[in-house]
Formats: C-alpha cells, structure tokens, sequence
C-alpha cells in the first residue's frame, strides 16, 4: 500500500475513532446561578470528561428561570433555590430534587446610617429583595414572624422593591434602599466595601438555614439513568473537591466565575455564610413549602408533598461509592 493511499485511511480511522468517543460521551445540559455558593456545580464541568460525560452549562439571572428552562426541554438538570423548584413542581413541571448543593446565602444588609439594628426596625423603610427567589421567602417568613406588614405598595409597615440580585447593591449604595436581603458573595461585597452592615442572618424561621437543591427532569432521571448516575457521581466529586480544598474553590470561584472581580475576604465571607454541600431531605423541602403557603410567596396551583418528588438514591449510591458519609 502506498504512503498517498494509507494517509486518507489513518484520517478515516482517527475520525471514526473521534466520533466513537464523542459519542461515549453523553451530553448533559446543566442549568446554574452565578453566585459563590454555586461554585461546586460549575466546576462538574471541569472534571465531567474523567465522569465520562459532558456538561454544557447555562447560566441564568434567577432560579425560576432555569425551572422554565428544565419545562421548555432545554436543561436535564437544574440547580436552584428550593423555592423554584418547589414552585415549578407545584405548577406541574416534571422535575425531582435529586440533591442539595449548598446551605444559607442569604443576609439581610442595611444602609450604615439607616439606624436598622433588628428585624423590627425594618418598619417604615424601603428593602430591596429579588421576586420569587428563596430570599423574598425569607424576608417574608421573618417580617410575618414579627408581626410586620409588608407589600411592594405603599401602606403596610414595609414597603418592598424588587430588583434583580446585581441591583439590590447598586441601590443600596445610591441609597435609594434603607435595607436589602441579599445573596453571597453580593452580601459580603457591601459589607467589605463599607455602604452595608449586617442586621442578620435569616435562619431563625422554620425553614432554618435554606437548602440550594440540584433538580433533574423526570425524564433525564428515568430514561438515561446510567448518565444520571454518572453526573451526580461527578457532582459529589466536585463537591468534595471544593470542600476539602478551599484554595480550589476560592481559585475557581473567583478568577474563573467572577473573573477576579471579588476579593479573597469576599468569597470566605461569602462561603462561611454558604458552605457546600451533598444533602437534601424531604422534611427540609416540605417545611419550605409550608412556609412559602403561609407567606403567600410563589404561586402555586398545588402545593406539592415533598416525599412524592424528593429523590435521593441517585445521590446515596454516588457518595456510596466515593465513600463519603
């Protein structure tokens, strides 16, 4: 065989081979948040190929976007705060909590000069909070357990502004806010940069500290199970990663997601009020869910029982199998 001939075979044969591997590799289309605490689930697609996978992520403003993502048939995985998922299932999207990824991330930041030491001196002031995100959740959960009125109208006790979370700092800083209920590392951000001062930290409701929750659709779940397995094994790997070594993820999160845009005092603050995470229970979805019908926060058709759509096997045989407790 001459040298003319055996070149376009060994080009047929690396093509084949190449497409062979490609196709080994099955595509999975993850859903995420830019946010500190989110940083584990953007780093699966950095380790996905040693999982034998490929993980395409998109990046979303908000939780209810990404569940209207997952509905549309755009994403097989999602992660998002528990109320979006919580909402999405309640309004019929096929989806189950496969797994938590982080816990926290939420403070409550008021204007230095404000006077706001308390929940209670919250009365007859304007904060800022992004609509039908876990945060509006708990700022209503606590203003309710105070025994404070509020609405995004004037004539309650607490006059809301929503904004998306990259405003709710800028307006604080212009003061067109008295108080914000926030996200990591944006919370710490304006505490570091001095224009906000922490009033606290919203875990005194039932909900305690609030479970960020990685969600498949039932359809990734049931019909390509062995690629589901895969990714969540991938997941619990790159959770572990960022757990056991804080040098990576503060790497990671910082020069790769934010690119250098937060300092190292903002992701430990950031992080120590948000750490990652494996787990998720149902009593934990299901108290949220009761506070969120109490609250009247998300719209939901029906409320869901979490141990119906709560799903953590896929989750147990990962860490099982990484010996993980």
């Amino acid at each position: 065989m001459s040298i003319t001939r055996t070149i376009p075979l060994a080009i047929a044969i690396a093509a084949a081979f190449a497409a062979t591997s490609a196709s080994a590799q099955e595509v999975v289309r993850l859903g995420n948040l830019k946010f500190a605490h989110y940083g584990a689930v953007s780093y699966i697609k950095e380790i996905a190929p040693k999982c034998g996978i490929k993980v395409e992520e998109h990046t979303f403003a908000k939780g209810p976007d990404v569940m209207q993502a997952i509905l549309a048939g755009e994403l097989d995985v999602g992660a998002t705060a528990s109320e979006a998922a919580i909402q999405g299932r309640a309004n019929g999207a096929p989806i189950y909590v496969v797994a938590g990824f982080a816990k926290g991330g939420a403070r409550l930041v008021a204007r230095p000069d404000s006077g706001i030491k308390s929940i209670k001196d919250l009365k007859g002031k304007k904060v800022g909070v992004t609509r039908g995100g876990i945060h509006e959740v708990l700022l209503a959960a606590e203003l309710q357990q105070a025994g404070i009125t509020f609405s995004d109208q004037p004539g309650k006790d607490v006059q809301l502004i929503f904004l998306a979370f990259a405003d709710l700092n800028q307006a604080l800083l212009g003061k067109n806010l008295d108080a914000i209920m926030q996200s990591e590392p944006q919370s710490s951000q304006a505490i570091n940069k001095g224009f906000g001062v922490e009033v606290m930290k919203p875990y005194d409701t039932p909900i305690g500290e609030p479970v960020r929750t990685m969600v498949m659709s039932e359809k990734f779940y049931k019909e390509r199970r062995a690629t589901a397995a895969k990714f969540m094994n991938c997941f619990v790997q790159a959770t572990k990663t960022f757990i056991d070594s804080k040098p990576t993820a503060e790497k990671y999160v910082r020069e790769v997601i934010f690119k250098s845009q937060i300092t190292a005092d903002d992701f430990q603050d950031a992080i120590s009020n948000s750490p990652y995470t494996y787990d998720v229970t149902a009593q934990h979805i299901q108290i949220t869910t009761d506070v969120m019908a109490k609250t009247g926060v998300g719209k939901m058709r029906k409320a869901p029982v979490a141990s119906e759509w709560v799903k953590t096997d896929l989750l147990d045989e990962a860490k099982k199998s990484l010996n993980i407790k």
